[in-house]
């Protein structure tokens, strides 16, 4: 897994800052009132940093935006960074201050006088997301940084914000992983070493169970076999356990579908853009960071994740268009799009999660239809439900983490478009309204009583420009929502 770049905290030595070597940064409220650490760097770089504070630049500088004086004379430092930041700033001011950093930071230390700043822990996890970079396939070059130099964070209270962090960067971590696993070529992130990837986590303390293609017969997953079948890779279902809640405790359920690669089947996509689909298994990915988020932090609750892993392949023992496949929950249906496979994979594994767990909530995530794109851009996840409290919940949750997310409608004349001839149902109900049919098919595998959400994430699961605190690729979107909304339900 692509490593979190090292942070640590201390307190202030304002008379180290001379020798400090790599970067220096500071940070200042709007106003440009110096702190001691500021005053010692004005008379250090004989003042210079008083004069930028009066300028016309730093006045025009919003929260989180910085400017550099290079190579800063009485300094050891190549670069002096000045971040401008209320001292009081909000959680996401303090994110995006911190990406801010990251975005400066390179192959040497940087120091970051933090003074009295609140919310540095937020900071930190804002430098941590956005100090992401996917090389592992890239040879490096003569010219080319190495691993981002490590971060020193001095603030007044250098072990309470240290032990403030801690959650946070579990948190960071669950998100790299899901990052990884979206990024990965489907030539090295099979279905098979999908698995072997998540049964790596049974180390720290998830119980990880991988049900293979026989298994998943005998289960009665014809839907989820139906897509997998014209592949050579093992379609798998892998269930990963955290029991940290009442022993007793029904757990929350998230879902996701993981198909490692999709060439729509014989419904073949067209050329132009299917490299992208080595993401399509990005639902999965953030149940697994999720999952992963959670057993580092040591949380109280209790939470399954279950992921379909798949390929969608044509050849000859692929599904045809035509088709009709019966479902584990024992309705039928008729495959009238082999490229509208995702809601196939998730359908099974719904039906398995509330058979076997019965949970209190189910979350499915899917990068499920293009139509959400259409509607939401990349700013926002489609949500569908049939719970207003968990949904609700989650909006709140995904607001607090800065992950965009709207609510989507459902009904009963959507759910009427699905109506097949010769089949229970379809599993396309034409283009209009195409992401709201989709979760009206998933809603049909959600038993009465359970509370629902299908968290469609097509449009912000892997971005072609850098969010907040995540460069260009893979997002880790849902991670932090996902991963406080289990806090806010365990109470």
């Amino acid at each position: 897994m692509t490593s979190l770049i090292q942070i640590r905290f201390e307190e202030p030595q304002l008379d180290a800052l001379a020798t400090a070597t790599g970067r220096v940064a500071v940070i200042l409220p709007p106003e440009g009132t110096l702190s001691p650490a500021a005053r010692r760097l004005n008379r250090l770089t004989r003042g210079a940093l008083a004069r930028l504070v009066a300028s016309d630049r730093f006045s025009k500088l919003k929260a989180g935006q910085t400017l550099t004086l290079a190579w800063p004379v009485g300094m050891a430092a190549e670069a002096l960074d000045i971040l401008v930041l209320p001292r009081r700033a909000d959680t996401l001011t303090a994110r995006k201050a911190g990406a801010a950093l990251a975005k400066l930071a390179g192959d040497k230390p940087m120091l970051v006088m933090a003074g009295g700043q609140a919310r540095a822990e937020q900071l930190a996890l804002g430098l941590a997301l956005r100090a992401y970079d996917f090389t592992v396939h890239k040879t490096p070059g003569a010219d080319e940084k190495g691993e981002k130099g490590a971060v020193t964070i001095a603030h007044n209270k250098a072990a309470a914000v240290s032990e403030a962090f801690a959650p946070l960067l579990a948190v960071a971590e669950g998100v790299h992983m899901t990052r990884d696993l979206v990024n990965e070529p489907a030539n090295v992130l099979t279905t098979s070493e999908f698995a072997d990837r998540l049964k790596e986590m049974q180390a720290l303390g998830l119980e990880v169970e991988v049900l293979e293609e026989d298994k998943l017969a005998e289960l009665g997953m014809r839907t989820l076999l139906s897509v997998g079948q014209g592949s050579d890779s093992p379609s798998k279902v892998v269930v990963m356990q955290w029991k940290g809640g009442d022993k007793d405790a029904a757990p929350l359920a998230l879902v996701g579908k993981g198909v490692v690669f999709d060439t729509g089947g014989i419904s073949l996509k067209p050329a132009a853009g299917m490299e992208d689909m080595t993401m399509d298994m990005g639902g999965a990915a953030v149940v697994a960071g999720t999952m992963r988020s959670l057993a580092l932090r040591n949380a109280k609750a209790n939470v399954v994740g279950l992921v379909g892993l798949v390929e969608n392949m044509p050849s000859g023992r692929a599904t045809r268009p035509g088709d009709v496949v019966k479902s584990m929950k024992g309705d039928t249906v008729e495959i009238i799009n082999t490229d509208a496979e995702g809601r196939l994979v998730l359908c099974d594994v719904m039906w398995y999660a509330q058979e076997r767990f019965k949970p209190t909530g189910m979350i499915d995530l899917a990068t499920l239809t293009g139509a959400i794109i259409i509607g939401l851009g990349h700013e926002n996840a489609g949500v569908f439900s049939n719970d207003d409290g968990l949904c609700d919940a989650f909006l709140k949750a995904a607001a607090a983490e800065g992950e965009g997310a709207w609510r989507m409608p459902l009904g009963k004349a959507y759910d009427d478009m699905l109506k097949s001839r010769i089949a229970d149902m379809k599993n396309v109900g034409g283009r209009p309204a195409g992401s709201i049919t989709a979760a009206q098919f998933l809603a049909r595998f959600v038993k009465e009583g359970t509370p629902w959400i299908h968290l469609d994430i097509a449009g912000v699961a892997s971005v072609t420009s850098e969010t907040s605190w995540a460069p260009k690729g893979a997002t880790g979107w849902g991670v932090m929502a996902l991963n406080r909304l289990v806090d806010d339900l365990a109470g």
